[in-house]
C-alpha cells in the first residue's frame, strides 16, 4: 500500500512540473508567437511598441498644478508631385536630346488622355555631359592613352502633379511604359496649414478650460495662481515615417527533394508606413486613417504656482512723547526746557 502511494505522489509531482499544454506557441521567456517580425533573434520588423506591463506609481501631493495637453490632426493632402529621374544616352547631343524628348512626349500624352492637365508636368534638367573612352595609341618606342568623346548622356526630373491617389498608377504605368523607372520621391501638400492650426487651439483652448474647471472643484482656483507656459507646433510628411523591414529567411522546399543540403531564400526588404503612435496625445482628430497623411500637431504646457500672500505693513507711530515747555525772560529770550515726567 504504501508503495501505491509513493508512485501516486510521483505521478502527480511530475504533472504539477509539466507546463499546460493549452497554452499554444507562447513561451513565456521569448514572449512572442508566429508573428512576421524581424529582430536579431526572434525573425523581420523592428518592435515598436512592446506590451510593458504598467504599474502602479505612488502619487506625490504638490501645490504646484500642471495642465499639459496634446492635439494632433490626420490630415490628407491636397496634392502630390511625384519626380521621376530618366537617363538618356546617344551618340551625338542631337540624338541624345531627341530620344529624351520623345520618351518625355509619350508619357504627357498618355497622362493628358487620363485627365492629367499639361501645366502639371514640368521637366527639371540635371545634366547633359560627354562620355569619354580612352584610346590608346602605341608606337615604337611609347604608348599614349587618349580621351575621346563616344557619346553623350542625358539626366532629367519628370515633375507630375496629381490630386487623387489613384492617379498615381495611372502615372506609373505611363512610365513604365516608356523605361522610366526611377520614382525619386512624392511630395505631399496641403494648401491651408494655418487653418488647421487654429482649429487645434480652439480644441486646446477647449480642454484647458476643462481641466481647470475640474481643479476648481477640488479646490484649486488657478486665477489665484501665477502661470508659466510654454508650446509648441510641429508638421510631419509621411516620407519622414517609413521604416523597413526583411520577410523572414525561411528553408526552401526545394531542400525536401534534396536530401543532406539545405538551399536558402533571399531575404526581401520591404518598407511600411508607422505613423505617430497616439498614446501620448489627449486629442485626435481624424484618427482612422486609409492611406499616409500629413500629420499635424501642438502642444501647450501650463504651470501654476500658488501666489505669495501680501503682508500689510503697520504704520510706524513714535509712541515716545516729550513734553516740552518755553521759558521767556524779562528781556525777551525764549528758553526751551523739557519737562520730566517722572
Amino acid at each position: 500500500m504504501k508503495l501505491q502511494q509513493i508512485l501516486l505522489f510521483l505521478v502527480l509531482t511530475s504533472f504539477l512540473s509539466m507546463p499546460a499544454q493549452h497554452k499554444g506557441n507562447y513561451n513565456e521567456d521569448i514572449q512572442i508567437s508566429r508573428q512576421n517580425i524581424a529582430t536579431a533573434a526572434y525573425g523581420n520588423a523592428y518592435i515598436n511598441n512592446p506590451n510593458i506591463q504598467q504599474q502602479l506609481q505612488k502619487l506625490i501631493p504638490s501645490d504646484m498644478i500642471s495642465i499639459d495637453v496634446r492635439a494632433l490632426k490626420n490630415v490628407e493632402a491636397t496634392s502630390f508631385t511625384a519626380i521621376f529621374n530618366l537617363t538618356q544616352i546617344g551618340a551625338t547631343a542631337e540624338e541624345t536630346n531627341s530620344l529624351a524628348a520623345e520618351r518625355i512626349a509619350n508619357v504627357r500624352a498618355e497622362l493628358v488622355s487620363k485627365g492629367i492637365s499639361e501645366k502639371d508636368m514640368v521637366v527639371d534638367v540635371i545634366s547633359f555631359v560627354p562620355v569619354y573612352e580612352i584610346e590608346v595609341e602605341k608606337k615604337i618606342f611609347s604608348t599614349k592613352y587618349n580621351e575621346v568623346p563616344k557619346g553623350f548622356k542625358l539626366q532629367q526630373n519628370l515633375h507630375i502633379r496629381f490630386t487623387k491617389t489613384r492617379t498615381f498608377e495611372n502615372i506609373l504605368t505611363a512610365c513604365a511604359k516608356n523605361e522610366i523607372y526611377n520614382l525619386v520621391k512624392v511630395d505631399y501638400f496641403i494648401e491651408d496649414i494655418a487653418a488647421v492650426y487654429k482649429e487645434l487651439q480652439k480644441e486646446l483652448l477647449s480642454l484647458i478650460a476643462e481641466k481647470k474647471a475640474y481643479y476648481k472643484a477640488l479646490g484649486f482656483d488657478v486665477s489665484t495662481y501665477d502661470a508659466r507656459i510654454a508650446d509648441n507646433k510641429f508638421c510631419f510628411f509621411p516620407k519622414d515615417f517609413y521604416q523597413s523591414y526583411q520577410a523572414y529567411n525561411s528553408i526552401s522546399f526545394e531542400a525536401l527533394k534534396k536530401p543532406k543540403s539545405v538551399t536558402t531564400v533571399e531575404k526581401e526588404t520591404s518598407f511600411y508606413y508607422q505613423p505617430l503612435s497616439y498614446q501620448e496625445y489627449d486629442l485626435v482628430l481624424n484618427a482612422s486613417i486609409l492611406e499616409p497623411v500629413i500629420q499635424i500637431g501642438m502642444h501647450i504646457a501650463l504651470q501654476f504656482t500658488p501666489r505669495p500672500k501680501e503682508k500689510k505693513q503697520e504704520p510706524i507711530t513714535n509712541t515716545e512723547v516729550k513734553n516740552k515747555y518755553y521759558v521767556i525772560s524779562p528781556n525777551g529770550t525764549i528758553d526751551v526746557k523739557e519737562l520730566k515726567t517722572e
